[in-house]
């Protein structure tokens, strides 16, 4: 209770205080500024009490964090100018980075590339649906609210609809012990698939940002190199992987020192990060690749030592690095641009269309008796993967009609993108339970309709 009292109380004086940027003229000769240890300190307390809070409302702690970073960056509303230098502060721009890649690696980790393939043609199909429809109507609605902005901006906007948040569908699922049936093995088959097919598309059209802005021009050609480019590197990653992986821990058992498997995970992780940041695609890919190599990886220490699960070793590190990019994607929400109907409008109708976008993946279920409105209810989460996605277009530059550079995602499409993701992560779990009960109340009806019959 005290140290939460202490806690609370630098988090007042944060806010009520001087702008931590008034630390930097007391920082000497110490390499790292102050600014961000007391910064990096107030976004993990703020991360987990308004994670805890949203926990206990039944809803995703990182709609917490984001929430806390957004009640932190818009302090300056009222005057409090404390948080301002988070926002720009390389340092902790880069610890975002880092908690962005670890958890890609766990994503990789919770996808099952077994079950994916014995799910069949009904998740592989509504995967690709649920790709290309929100792809094209996201591409069609910001080209139609924002004329004025280049075709790239539009499909880029377009990209950012396409994956789904795998982990709040299957909590919803495991909340209501239905986390064995075949629309959850089909939703959440098909959510991996996505994620796979959504970072194809923002590998190529991030790389079409990245030859504008040099002021040259990708061709058809181009793109399917780079298509090329990402399936062979997922690929071949995982091929070297199996061959790899089990040699590596094999000669990793023999070693006694602590965290051993923690380290080399960690390192395979950011290896691979940075062999996909190397062939051009970005290291988010390469961190995903690295999860799925080292899927339901058991670590086999020698001398009798207990057998740990990498999951568990992960979760340290995920629970200090990952809050950081979450609260930082809030800190860049501007509520005041939302006093502007146009890009409020904007984000209602983003949001619309990344519903509808993934109810038509549910025409994709060939099976007959499966619950077709709860796959496509399933679907429509966006969560961290969508965030992630416009994080990335916020440090994508493209030139503007007066030649100067600017964001792919500006800071008002930013917070339309960030209150899409939040309206779809909130809907999910309602939405789902409701389509459940649905069919269970249908076939309860039907059955005492029989027997009333008979």
């Amino acid at each position: 209770m005290k140290l939460l009292l202490i806690i609370l109380g630098a988090v007042l004086f944060f806010i009520f205080g001087p702008s931590v940027s008034a630390a930097t003229d007391n920082s000497g000769d110490h390499g790292l500024d102050p600014a961000v240890l007391i910064g990096v300190a107030i976004m993990l307390v703020v991360a987990k009490l308004a994670g805890e809070i949203f926990e206990r409302l039944q809803q995703p702690s990182v709609l917490g964090e984001l929430f806390g970073g957004i009640l932190l960056g818009n302090l300056v509303i009222f005057g409090f100018n404390g948080a301002e230098p988070l926002k720009t502060s390389e340092t902790i721009a880069a610890l975002a980075e880092l908690g962005v890649i670890i958890l890609l690696f766990e994503v990789g980790l919770e996808s099952d590339l077994k079950e994916m393939i014995e799910v069949g043609w009904s998740s592989l199909l509504v995967a690709v649906l649920g790709v290309i429809a929100p792809f094209f109507l996201g591409w069609a609605l910001s080209a139609y609210f924002i004329p004025d902005e280049p075709r790239l901006v539009h499909i880029f906007i377009g990209a950012t609809l396409c994956a789904t948040s795998v982990g709040i569908t299957a909590r919803v699922f495991k909340d209501l012990g239905k986390l064995g049936t075949r629309e959850a093995r089909i939703i959440l088959g098909a959510a991996v698939i996505d994620d796979v097919l959504a970072l194809l598309v923002l590998a190529v059209v991030a790389g079409a940002i990245k030859a504008a802005g040099a002021g040259g021009a990708l061709s058809m050609l181009d793109i399917g190199v780079i298509a090329l480019k990402s399936v062979a590197f997922l690929i071949g990653s995982i091929v070297i992987g199996v061959f790899l992986v089990p040699r590596m821990l094999r000669g990793a058992g023999r070693l006694e020192s602590r965290g051993v498997l923690l380290t080399l995970a960690i390192s395979f992780c950011l290896l691979l990060a940075w062999a996909a940041a190397k062939v051009g695609l970005a290291p988010i890919v390469g961190a995903f690749a690295a999860g799925l190599i080292l899927d339901e990886v058991h670590y086999k220490p020698s001398g009798g030592r207990q057998e740990r699960d990498l999951h568990d070793l992960l979760q340290p590190v995920s629970t200090v690095l990952v809050p950081i990019f979450f609260v930082l994607m809030g800190l860049k929400v501007d509520l005041r641009l939302f006093a502007r109907v146009d890009i409020l409008g904007f984000a209602l109708a983003l949001t619309v269309v990344a519903i509808l976008g993934k109810q038509i993946c549910a025409l994709g279920v060939v099976e007959r008796g499966i619950n077709r409105l709860a796959v496509g209810l399933g679907m429509i989460p966006r969560g961290e993967v969508g965030l992630i996605f416009a994080g990335i277009g916020a440090t994508l530059m493209l030139p503007s009609a007066t030649g100067m550079d600017q964001p792919v995602i500006s800071s008002a499409i930013f917070g339309a993108v960030v209150i899409m993701v939040i309206i779809t992560t909130l809907i999910t779990p309602i939405a789902l339970k409701w389509s459940l009960a649905r069919k269970r109340t249908r076939k309860d009806t039907s059955h005492g309709n029989k027997e009333r019959s008979a």
